[in-house]
């Protein structure tokens, strides 16, 4: 019976392996050959494979296409022409070639270029945006399969315990020191864990999949990650807001908007001045002079023009670039309402987390862990019933769960904070000339669990 009594408090002394330091707990056997995939790998595979990356470069080699075709002189025109033209004794008819040519004044192409100057610093902007999505999404995922690859390991422990737990709870019942309602809360016991760990497998494979996806890479085995969820770093959420509200690449983006706008004003005022219109050319003329009755011969010809703004001055045009301008400086406004709007729910889970993570581990699961030890004493000393150390144990385990979760919070609360909100990685990037478009430079960030 001493043995036996021997044997059930070593293995349940293991389950003080539990505690705090379960958060970093060692891969399982199966995964101990693999190497651990760190983050600034998944990074790199991210910045190689994600195809969203390669469309934002591609639409600023569009936007310096549309800035180099704003900029070209117009094309001269050439062609024939003819002129009393006819047969007979006086072999009449004039033929020949001409060159037309628009000269543009004003400086109108010159200020089209600035226009899609402005553009293409926005599709540069954009490409950055794009790039800093990407990172986060990928953080984000490796954050989450951080939480649930660790949370895995604490269930798989607690079912290995519970298992080794009901085999002594029958020894004492063959040995008449155990009840038949504790070798069931025993059996109910190792069911639940049984459970657990399902659900926990499910779960990671579905944030691996979503990591996976993030960095480009489907395909990509499931493996083991390296990285701790407590070493993330402290961050003051009224300076990052700040911060985010005069350096997000959405304000940026919104801010040469209105530099765009009032460049496309600049245009539209000058559209009024004419274009100087030149033609020129050479022409044979085969009418015959009357004196000496040879033809006249090869003659030149030039014609010079302006088109007159005298109804049409281009004022609706006018009037329109205005409105434009004032809509795209109240979006600079609107812009910094809405980073703020959306950053309050961060902050929040930021603040929360970061309390619940610290009450956690400096007060509850070290209290939970030395309630367990106590009733694990009493138990070897023959003074507590062994449901109560199973009510410790599972006490202990679901503050873990909650710790982990907390810390799951608080690290992806703080990334997307840091990251000015974009976290959407796969997110289509606009193309040039559409950055207007609503919400696009600001997606709606991952729901994050506030309840663990």
């Amino acid at each position: 019976m001493k043995r036996l009594c021997s044997l059930i408090a070593g293995v349940l002394f293991l389950t003080s392996a539990l505690g705090i330091s379960s958060v970093r707990a060692q891969a399982q056997p199966s995964e101990s050959n693999q190497p651990a995939v760190t983050l600034a790998e998944l990074e790199q595979m991210a910045l190689q494979s994600n195809p969203t990356l390669a469309q934002a470069a591609a639409n600023v080699r569009e936007a310096e296409g549309r800035r180099l075709q704003s900029g070209l002189y117009p094309n001269p025109t050439v062609g024939y022409t003819g002129e009393e033209m006819r047969g007979g004794s006086l072999r009449g008819g004039q033929q020949g070639f001409f060159v037309r040519q628009d000269i543009v004044l004003g400086g109108k192409l010159g200020l089209n270029r600035r226009i899609f100057d402005h553009e293409k610093s926005q599709a540069e902007t954009e490409a950055e945006e794009q790039r800093l999505r990407v990172l986060a999404n990928v953080r984000l995922s490796y954050i989450e399969a951080l939480a649930a690859q660790h949370t895995l390991d604490l269930r798989r422990n607690l079912a290995r315990l519970a298992q080794e737990a009901t085999q002594i709870s029958y020894r004492l019942a063959n040995v008449g020191q155990a009840d038949a309602p504790d070798v069931l809360a025993a059996e109910v016991e190792a069911e639940q864990a049984a459970l657990g760990i399902t659900a926990a497998e499910q779960n990671q494979r579905r944030v691996w999949r979503q990591l996976a996806a993030a960095v480009g890479r489907p395909d990509l085995a499931l493996a083991r990650l390296g990285g701790d969820l407590e070493n993330a770093a402290a961050i003051n959420p009224d300076e990052i807001v700040e911060k985010m509200v005069s350096e997000s690449p959405a304000v940026r983006i919104a801010e040469l908007g209105v530099m765009r706008a009032e460049a496309a004003l600049a245009r539209t005022r000058r559209e009024p001045i004419p274009d100087l219109q030149l033609r020129g050319g050479l022409q044979q003329n085969r009418e015959l002079f009357d004196s000496t009755g040879r033809p006249v011969g090869l003659q030149g010809f030039a014609e010079i023009g302006v088109q007159i703004p005298i109804f049409n001055r281009n004022q609706g045009n006018i009037a329109a670039a205005r409105a434009e301008l004032e809509r795209a400086q109240q979006d600079v406004v609107r812009v910094k309402l809405v980073l703020r709007e959306r950053a309050a729910d961060f902050v929040q889970s930021y603040e929360t987390s970061r309390d619940a993570a610290a009450r956690y581990k400096n007060q509850m699961l070290p209290r939970a862990s030395q309630a367990y030890q106590m009733y694990l004493t009493r138990y070897q000393q023959m003074g507590a019933a062994y449901p109560q150390v199973l009510i410790a144990q599972r006490t202990l385990m679901q503050l873990q769960v909650a710790y982990i979760a907390a810390l799951e919070n608080l690290g992806t609360s703080a990334l997307v904070l840091q990251s000015y909100l974009l976290t959407d990685g796969l997110e289509l990037p606009a193309r040039p000339g559409e950055f207007d478009h609503p919400v696009r430079e600001i997606n709606v960030p991952r729901f994050i669990r506030t309840n663990p």
